[in-house]
This record gives C-alpha cells, structure tokens and sequence, in this order.
C-alpha cells in the first residue's frame, strides 16, 4: 500500500455542551487536520493523489467552512446571540469534540473521492483525535 499524508493548518472556536469542563466555554484552537489517503495502485504520474489537489479541494473547502468559526452544536443556546452578530458559524448535529471534527473532515474528504484512510485532529500541541476509515 501507498500512503500520502497532508496537513492543513486552521483556526476555530468552539465549546462543549453538557461538559463539565474549561471546553463548556467559548474558546478557540489553532487545530491541525492531518489527512492520510492511501491506495493499492499508483496513478500515471506515480502517485496516489497529487498534494496540489488535496490543498485544492480539502484545504480550500476548510478554508471556506471552518477557518475561523465557532464550531457549535446545533442546539446551543449561544448561537442565535452569534448569528445576530453575523459571527461565522459552523452548526453540527453532535457535540464539536476534535473527533466530531476530524469526522466532519473524513467525511467531506472521502465525499470528494479521495481514498482517504484517516483523518487526525490535533487540537493542541499535544492532544489529537482519530477518525479512521473502519474494516471493509
């Protein structure tokens, strides 16, 4: 197997519903998306996916949807305060843990085609989460 990985570089806020917690509040994150595609074969070029595309599409879509936005969950009581501020927002239908997150960015990835295999999410220097493609 062949595996090429990418990292994208974002900032988001968000907080925890029914946490107990310093993450039940308001706050933001310098995260780490770090996307691993692998395949059996390698393509004409000699490649699994061209990193230029992986930035092209994943990075860009990203940069789009949550560069920069609080990441709340859909029934959280901030978000109409936030939504009349025009504050950009990204609405989930789970609680926005990092591996929510690294979820959200497996799934639009694989969307894409991409035969991607893994997604980590770091949310800090020294704490990530993992969502990986299950058995076949």
């Amino acid at each position: 197997m062949f595996q090429v990985t990418r990292e994208i570089r974002f900032c988001y806020g968000h907080r925890l519903l029914n946490y107990e917690g310093k993450c039940r509040h308001l706050h933001g994150h310098n995260g780490r998306a770090v996307i691993t595609l692998e395949s059996a074969q390698l393509d004409a070029l000699g490649m699994v996916v061209d990193f230029s595309t992986i930035k092209r599409v994943v990075s860009a879509w990203i940069d789009t949807n949550l560069d920069h936005r609080m990441l709340l969950h859909k029934d959280d009581p901030a978000l109409g305060f936030l939504k009349a501020q025009g504050e950009p927002l990204w609405i989930m239908d789970v609680n926005p843990t990092a591996e929510n997150i690294a979820k959200l960015i497996f799934d639009f990835t694989a969307s894409q085609g991409f035969p991607v295999v893994e997604v980590k999410l770091w949310e800090t220097d020294d704490s990530f989460a993992v969502y990986r493609r299950g058995e076949k």
